[in-house]
């Protein structure tokens, strides 16, 4: 396979970051600890330890544009106006978007911003009936349109606070591949809703890039992430587990990274490990590489280096170091890409 891309994203060469969730409670020392790690890519902390508003479902309804959710005991469910929850959830984003702004005083450079994707959003937030979003092909059409101006009003507000950053938004789609294939529950459990059809999926998603009018990346740490059909919405990248990575993707990969899409790989374990030399836990990133057939030169200025996943389960020491790591193994690939 030959490689014909150049570096071609904000945050340069053999760079790192994290995926969003951090543990506890405490924006500050969050933000803190983010900027002071990342010097390339960092990012807006979520801290779901927090409770309900916190966590990524609670933070994007909050986002949402001329639509509310409220918490029953079975998640998040949509409302006919702003109550409790969603005030609380607009309350702990204005806190971290005020911690960041502290941590990122003069700041230059790439910063990543997440919010969940319109199909994880979908089979998350309940209607009045108890059934998700999802099962409404009316209902998905608000729900993203909604979505989609409520990014792009936290984007602006993000670029307001920050000004000297290129704002990155990233897009939680854990459950795009279920979607995908028809394997999302009903409430009762008993079935299934139907299968979205790729092309309707593939353009829900590239109305968020449209609406984020910047970089684009799609995270998902589920298992069979859908690279093709990302590649074709318009994304700039796309985050994933490189543990769960099977033969059967690599083709799709390949070709991603051939037309430029940036790849940020979840290559140091997300929940409290002994962690190797840096070296050494990129040794699979070099080896999907040679696999791929792609010119090593390419590989730092193609690949980020993050946590497998988000840190909400780390403690709070390990959730440093990881980070650290994850920088000390995106500058191994970078001074030695074969």
């Amino acid at each position: 396979m030959s490689e014909k891309t150049t570096n071609r994203h904000s945050w340069g060469t053999g760079a790192a970051s994290g995926v969003g969730s951090m543990p506890g409670g405490d924006a500050r020392e969050a933000a803190k600890t983010v900027t002071g790690s990342l010097d390339a890519l960092p990012y807006l902390p979520e801290l779901p330890a927090r409770g309900p508003g916190a966590d990524m479902i609670g933070r994007t309804a909050g986002m949402l544009v001329e639509l509310y959710a409220h918490v029953e005991p079975s998640g998040w469910r949509i409302s006919d106006r702003a109550g409790r929850d969603t005030r609380r959830a607009r309350s702990w984003l204005g806190e971290d978007l005020d911690s960041l702004e502290e941590f990122t005083q003069g700041y230059q450079g790439a910063l990543k911003v997440s919010a969940v994707g319109p199909w994880t959003l979908a089979a998350s937030l309940e209607l009045r009936n108890g059934e998700v979003a999802l099962s409404d092909p009316g209902a998905r059409r608000d729900l993203t349109s909604s979505l989609a101006e409520g990014v792009r009003a936290h984007l602006a507000e993000v670029r307001r606070r920050v000004p000297g950053a290129e704002v990155v938004l990233q897009l939680d789609e854990p459950s795009l591949t279920s979607v995908l294939r028809g394997s999302v529950r009903t409430a009762s459990g008993y079935r299934t809703h139907a299968a979205v059809e790729r092309g309707v999926a593939e353009g829900a998603l590239r109305d968020l890039v449209t609406a984020a009018d910047g970089p684009v990346v799609v995270h998902s740490c589920a298992p069979a992430v859908p690279f093709g059909l990302l590649r074709r919405a318009g994304v700039s990248g796309i985050s994933f587990d490189l543990s769960l990575l099977t033969e059967s993707e690599e083709e799709a990969i390949g070709e991603a990274v051939e037309g430029g899409t940036a790849l940020l790989i979840g290559a140091v374990p997300g929940t409290d490990s002994t962690l190797s030399d840096p070296a050494g836990s990129v040794r699979g990133v070099r080896t999907l590489w040679r696999r791929l057939g792609l010119t090593p030169g390419a590989l730092a200025e193609s690949v980020v280096i993050t946590p497998s996943c988000g840190l909400a389960g780390a403690s709070p020491a390990y959730a440093r170091a990881a980070l650290a790591h994850c920088v000390r193994a995106a500058r191994s690939l970078a001074d030695n890409p074969e």
